[in-house]
């Protein structure tokens, strides 16, 4: 376990409860290794994420945070008990898919299957039903707004996919930054909540998670986090993978912009997780939306609360 920063000067929590979820997949089934690592492989590759998954249960645990752990269908069906664990513990269980692959690259059928396949399995081992989705790689765009209607008639009700950024494998520059129904073309209602920005120079910029968090100095996060909580009055999601916290997992050989991203500062993150839960407060996705003014203004779509009874 990573000890705390020393030059940290805490500041206490902030009132607001706040989003924590973590994106529960392999170091090897990231976006960025995808064009070296084919799924078939993937059993070829030792594995990292039960051991991480300890530690991050452990330190949540220690500060009292529920959280979101959005699972790959891969994982829960090769680790059925880590999924068992997580429920245990308090936390909620959504779904990341099946094998990690972007929505872009999926046809409307495929991906029905695949949310179909990570969704049944989840729900089975949990006995509860899935009511929280994000994407691999964050792949609802404007391409794939499609998949709203989808995700509503397979049973999801929340949502948290879509990045109101500028990047160049997703996001969706002008969408809504913060918590909000989404309604379909079709008349489908889904309730998303973007991983957090804040804006700056006419643009949004990423904060709180994944590669924004490691990147950044934490001093600069909680002053970007502290902005939405107390400047703007909104929740923030944070959100990380177990990865980001095993310095000592295998090196996989692929471009110079992927390795980049994906090992720099990985020695910073748990220290900096543990400062997000010291100063700040958090709860699972469900818990939070509930409390919001902008998800009590609707109903709960009718298809998507008895979607997972036609199983």
């Amino acid at each position: 376990m990573a000890k705390p920063d020393r030059e940290f000067q805490p500041q206490g929590p902030t009132s607001l409860l706040n989003v924590l979820t973590v994106d529960v997949e392999e170091y090897f089934q990231v976006e960025a290794f995808s064009a070296h690592v084919p799924v078939e492989t993937w059993k070829n590759f030792p594995s990292r994420v039960e051991q991480s998954m300890s530690r991050i249960l452990e330190l949540f645990s220690k500060h009292g945070a529920k959280a979101t752990f959005f699972v790959l269908g891969w994982i829960a069906k090769q680790f059925p008990r880590l999924v068992q664990t997580i429920v245990a513990a308090g936390h909620e269980v959504g779904c990341h898919g099946s094998a990690h692959r972007p929505i872009f690259v999926q046809k409307p059928a495929e991906f029905r299957r695949d949310i179909q396949t990570a969704r049944d399995v989840l729900a089975d081992l949990i006995q509860q039903p899935i009511r929280c989705y994000r994407a691999p790689s964050f792949s609802i765009v404007r391409e794939t707004l499609w998949a709203f209607d989808i995700l509503v008639e397979e049973g999801f009700s929340f949502d948290s996919s879509v990045f109101p950024v500028r990047h160049d494998v997703y996001g969706i520059p002008d969408a809504q930054r913060f918590p909000h129904w989404y309604s379909t073309a079709n008349g489908n209602r889904v309730f998303e909540f973007p991983p957090s920005t804040i804006r700056r120079f006419n643009n949004n910029w990423g904060v709180g998670g994944g590669g924004y968090l490691r990147f950044a100095p934490y001093s600069l996060t909680q002053r970007a986090l502290r902005q939405i909580n107390l400047g703007e009055k909104q929740p923030v999601m944070v959100y990380f993978h177990p990865w980001e916290i095993d310095t000592e997992q295998p090196r996989i050989s692929a471009s110079f912009r992927s390795t980049l991203r994906h090992y720099s500062y990985l020695s910073t993150m748990e220290r900096k997780i543990q400062n997000l839960l010291h100063d700040f407060r958090f709860a699972p996705l469900t818990t939070v939306c509930s409390q919001l003014k902008a998800y009590q203004s609707l109903s709960v779509p009718k298809a998507a609360a008895a979607g997972q009874g036609r199983r």
